[in-house]
């Protein structure tokens, strides 16, 4: 009897062992599951600044979604990019809704106030686009008292303002471009490669004309908390200019690099 109640006793104690072994695979299985889980890389654009960003078939396009999908792959993120109202960009990155702005945001004096900024991702000018067949704008002097078209909440709206008080601001830039060539604007103050596009795909009878008024290097924001993620953005960028991956897709959308663009 007693040998019988010492086997009963073992039985026990062996399947307990069992059982807190099989616990404990089970969690650390589990923790290995959530450690392999893929983050989210989240970053915003307007949407609306083709063709860097903007909506076809209803799906996020253009150079900057695929720098930002670029990026990703390189931090060993799921790529999300998603949409807000330029004019309210930054204060949506503030509180929380996304990671990043990856939405070719000029880094600018004022806008360092409020994020950080990663290394420039390419180099631009503000460009002044009139209709072909303009007689009376040849340079920026002849803007004066011009109806001048500009993008919302954009730096472009400023320069504007030195030359004319006719400023109208628009949405989308390609909105404006279209009003210069139906006379209802007399130029648009705009980054080259807007501009650009529009005249290598010939979609509407624009013109470059004199000099880029202003240089703008464009960035990607972030929370100034948020030093990891800029470490690790500077880190991809690097890595994807170096690897060819960055010219791949700019050549797709202008034909050149424009990580070089002087």
């Amino acid at each position: 009897m007693k040998n019988y109640r010492n086997y009963l006793i073992c039985l026990f104690v062996l399947s307990l062992s069992l059982f807190i072994a099989a616990c404990g695979s089970k969690t650390e299985n589990q923790d290995s599951g959530q450690d392999n889980e893929q983050k989210t890389f989240r970053y915003a654009m307007s949407g609306l600044y083709k063709p860097f960003n903007f909506k076809e078939g209803g799906q996020l396009a253009g150079f900057d979604v695929e720098i930002g999908q670029a990026l990703a792959k390189k931090m060993n993120m799921k790529a999300e990019p998603v949409t807000n109202p330029w004019e309210t960009i930054i204060q949506g990155l503030q509180s929380n809704k996304y990671d990043a702005i990856l939405g070719s945001m000029a880094v600018t004096e004022e806008r360092k106030k409020a994020v950080s900024f990663t290394t420039p991702y390419y180099r631009s000018g503000t460009q002044i686009f009139v209709a072909q067949g303009h007689s009376s704008i040849k340079s920026a002097k002849d803007l004066k008292g011009k109806k001048i078209g500009v993008v919302k909440a954009s730096p472009y709206k400023d320069l504007a303002e030195k030359y004319t008080d006719q400023v109208q601001e628009y949405d989308s830039d390609l909105t404006a471009l279209l009003d210069i060539t139906t006379g209802r604007l007399d130029a648009v103050i705009t980054d080259q490669m807007v501009g650009f596009r529009v005249m290598k795909e010939k979609t509407m009878k624009i013109k470059d004309v004199g000099k880029p008024l202003t240089y703008d290097e464009m960035a990607i924001a972030v929370r100034k908390d948020d030093k990891e993620l800029e470490d690790k953005l500077n880190k991809a960028l690097a890595e994807i200019i170096e690897d060819g991956t960055y010219e791949k897709i700019s050549d797709k959308w202008f034909g050149r690099n424009i990580y070089k663009n002087d």
